[in-house]
């Protein structure tokens, strides 16, 4: 198929959230199984705390509930530094690809120095598909 459309899935990961604290925003597990590709993406709002830091950390497992460890450099498109940002990045997005070869994985986002309202989401896009179209 020529057009984009039937050939990614879009899942969610972090829904549209807005965080007043240092809680870690922990995403929903990504099962990758008929998918030949994955990139997250993570968008934000006007971040309000003039000291704010957000850290991304993408985690990697063989089963959906436990085993999770981080993803190593080599299995990353783009870095988890690069997708990371500060207060200073109001309504930016960022992305990060996948391409180790374990099943499942999970991003999560911890906030630093954050007491302010700080809009994020993220969600996971799931490409080139083993049977198309995707669902």
């Amino acid at each position: 198929m020529r057009d984009s459309y039937h050939n990614f899935t879009v899942s969610p990961v972090i829904a549209p959230v807005v965080v007043s604290d240092n809680t870690a925003q922990v995403g929903t597990v990504i099962n990758r199984a008929g998918y030949r590709s994955l990139t997250y993406v993570i968008a934000t709002g006007t971040l309000a705390d003039a000291d704010a830091t957000f850290t991304a950390l993408l985690e990697e497992s063989d089963s959906s509930g436990s085993g999770f460890t981080a993803v190593a450099d080599a299995d990353l498109v783009g870095t988890e530094a690069a997708v990371s940002f500060t207060y200073a990045d109001d309504g930016v997005t960022r992305k990060l690809g996948y391409v180790g070869n374990k099943q499942y994985t999970k991003l999560t986002i911890t906030p630093a120095n954050n007491s302010g309202s700080a809009p994020i989401a993220a969600v996971a896009i799931l490409g080139r598909p083993t049977s198309a179209p995707a669902a």
